[in-house]
């Protein structure tokens, strides 16, 4: 059988797999599958079982478009999920809770929450929830909060007015008038208690779920994630509380001027609530470190002698005597397993990209991907990593896949650098091949060996190209002061670091010094307009730069302005100099290089102004530029219309800017 290319087309037909939960004895598992299709431009999300033990996976649901966030019921009688669906005549104007027997029958609402469900969990009993809604504070019972959200959609202006510093959030703004409650629900009498009515208390208001609350073991207490401040900003520390589920009593457990908390999760015994610590107040990029408090108050962070940033969720092992959780190390995630006793960390699940998993009953299922494979699901039972589905396995099989490694040089500062290549399948070492540098966002994240769905790795290099991932001086997972070395000084290091990677690609006998280019977006973005600004022309044919970030000023502009400050080491209007020296625009005299720009308008994280700032310049200094602009995407492109033609146009830029070029004999000849 002839392989084919993976291209945008086969990469929108693959099933995408969320995130699993486990039955109470750990004998299945639950997870959503979605599916696209290309030519209705649209996604179907369903459930479907999967055994630990073997077997083929079933489907759950076919009645809903958006199936999602699936939890098995402490007494493994039901399933519940969120999902959008009309039932009994009633069409849900909001996501809305809904329980499956997992004895078999159909799906059905539990009640009617009219501002919406957007996460929940089980309580003991396994017939009440807590969920998350945003409300009306103001206004106390569901008729009340239906008939304001009715007033409200049915409203004649569209402004959106606010007094608040934190209004808008990624690609939407912050329901306006709303906080985001904890609710509890009887999934018989489908009775809605809104557990903060009255108090000042609410839920982060930057996508609130699942990670801000937890259940106590017997099901009275509920600890949360609150920010007491009066103004409530991205950047404020937050503290941890616990409500009394009969009383609505509240009260806070932990609040200090210097850290920032999040992601409780109590122990089994109910003694000890694990959770994240950060010391912001040392340093605003402190990351987030293990910790935990017991019932008579007392505190301790348990990592702080371990290197390395910890992920939410928290997940007690059975004995209560470690903690679960997934970390980065050096551009790959791991699931960890940290012993309380001795403080020491070991793999449990080594990666690839780890981005999820479960444990109940001794087994751990965990979603998993690599360069090589889209996330996938295995289980640990034994300690040994066991696949129990293989929904793409039949797909990818009839692709051709290129291989990925991990090099290392010497970079800025005489640092050790890590880089990816993915090598496209036809990789030739004899033969000269064009090198696509992709430059991470972030810029406190890091590529590794994972799969990503908007800027694949394989598709890129099923093109032709070597592709050249860096992990950059401010990388995350190699260690804090690493990541903190580009502080106030946005641009150098990352640069030098950039560029000794192509000196490094540049000695190797496969690389076409003429067909070198680089493409980034967010931080990415801002890196390959930085470059335009300070490399020598020539160096690269061509560049791409997609949500990129172009005028810190202007920037200001952002959801997330008053964390830029703190990275820039001032405000534009206190040190406009220090800030224009990070800043691409201030270098425009320079460019010269051919760069396609990309952007969303919905993307609030770096306003499109910032792409079309940087298109005009390029157009009113001559430099050839193409713009390719998204009214209804945000940062990402998510719909896989807008995806065929985001790839179309990426790769079509670059193949202008790389073809082969003949000798000057053979083109006399011809």
């Amino acid at each position: 059988m002839r392989l084919k290319s993976l291209d945008v087309d086969a990469l929108w037909a693959l099933a995408r797999i969320g995130e699993p939960s486990l039955s109470p004895d750990g004998s299945e598992a639950v997870a959503a599958v979605t599916r696209h299709d290309m030519a209705s431009n649209t996604a179907r999300s369903a459930l479907y079982r999967f055994s630990t033990l073997g077997g083929e996976p079933q489907r759950l649901t076919e009645a809903g478009d958006k199936d999602g966030a699936p939890q098995w019921s402490p007494d493994g009688a039901h399933i519940g999920f969120i999902a959008k669906r009309e039932q009994g005549g009633v069409k849900d104007d909001e996501p809305q809770l809904y329980l499956l027997p997992t004895a078999g029958g159909e799906a059905r609402r539990t009640g009617v929450v009219p501002t919406g469900v957007v996460a929940f969990r089980w309580l003991p009993d396994a017939r009440r929830v807590l969920l998350v809604s945003w409300v009306w504070p103001d206004l106390r019972g569901m008729d009340a909060q239906a008939k304001a959200l009715a007033a409200h959609k049915a409203r004649k202006d569209t402004a959106y007015v606010t007094s608040e510093a934190l209004y808008r959030h990624w690609d939407h703004h912050v329901p306006q008038g709303r906080v985001p409650h904890l609710l509890m629900l009887d999934t018989a009498t489908g009775r809605v208690k809104d557990l903060f009515a009255g108090t000042r208390y609410e839920l982060t208001r930057t996508d609130p779920g699942l990670n801000d609350f937890a259940v106590a073991p017997g099901g009275r207490r509920a600890a949360f994630v609150v920010d007491l401040a009066d103004e409530k900003r991205v950047d404020n520390l937050h503290a941890l509380a616990e409500v009394d589920l009969r009383s609505g009593e509240v009260r806070v457990l932990l609040q200090d001027a210097e850290w920032d908390f999040s992601a409780p999760a109590y122990s089994h015994a109910g003694q000890h609530l694990a959770f994240l610590a950060a010391h912001r107040g040392q340093r605003h990029t402190a990351p987030e470190q293990l910790a935990v408090l017991d019932t008579h108050g007392q505190w301790a962070v348990l990592s702080a002698d371990w290197d390395r940033a910890v992920a939410a969720p928290l997940r007690w092992t059975d004995d209560d005597l470690a903690i679960r959780f997934t970390a980065e190390d050096r551009g790959r995630r791991h699931l960890w397993r940290f012993d309380l006793n001795s403080r020491s960390v070991q793999h449990e699940f080594e990666g690839g990209n780890a981005t999820a998993f479960d444990a109940r009953a001794g087994a751990v299922v965990v979603l998993h991907d690599s360069v090589q494979f889209p996330p996938r699901l295995s289980v640990l039972t034994t300690g040994t990593p066991r696949r129990i589905e293989a929904l793409n396995d039949a797909a990818l099989a009839t692709h051709a896949w290129g291989r990925h490694e991990e090099v290392v040089f010497t970079g800025a500062q005489g640092d050790e650098v890590q880089m990816w290549l993915v090598y496209p399948p036809s990789f030739n070492p004899r033969r000269k091949h064009a090198v696509m540098h992709v430059i991470h966002g972030g810029p406190h994240t890091a590529f590794g060996d994972s799969w990503h769905w908007r800027w694949n790795h394989q598709v890129m290099a099923q093109q032709g190209y070597v592709v050249a991932c860096v992990n950059y001086h401010g990388s995350s997972s190699f260690g804090h002061a690493f990541l903190d070395s580009i502080t106030h000084r946005w641009g150098q290091l990352e640069l030098q670091d950039v560029e000794a990677a192509t000196d490094w690609l540049l000695e190797q006998p496969w690389v076409d010094a003429k067909r070198i280019v680089a493409t980034g977006g967010s931080y990415g973005g801002y890196m390959v307009a930085w470059m335009n600004g300070h490399v020598k022309p020539g160096r690269y044919q061509a560049y791409v730069c997609h949500a990129g970030c172009y005028d810190w000023q202007a920037m200001f502009a952002t959801d997330g302005y008053t964390w830029f400050p703190k990275e820039l080491g001032a405000a534009y209007w206190d040190d406009p100099a220090h800030v224009a020296s990070q800043s691409p625009h201030a270098r425009a005299q320079h460019f010269a290089t051919p760069t396609l720009v990309m952007h969303g308008a919905m993307d609030y994280r770096v306003p499109d102004a910032q792409g079309l700032a940087y298109y005009n310049t390029l157009k009113a200094r001559g430099v050839a530029a193409r713009l390719v602009w998204f009214p209804d995407e945000n940062h990402w492109v998510l719909k896989p219309r807008n995806s065929q033609l985001w790839y179309g146009e990426f790769f079509a830029w670059l193949a202008a800017h790389t073809a082969p070029r003949a000798s000057a004999k053979k083109k006399a000849k011809r």
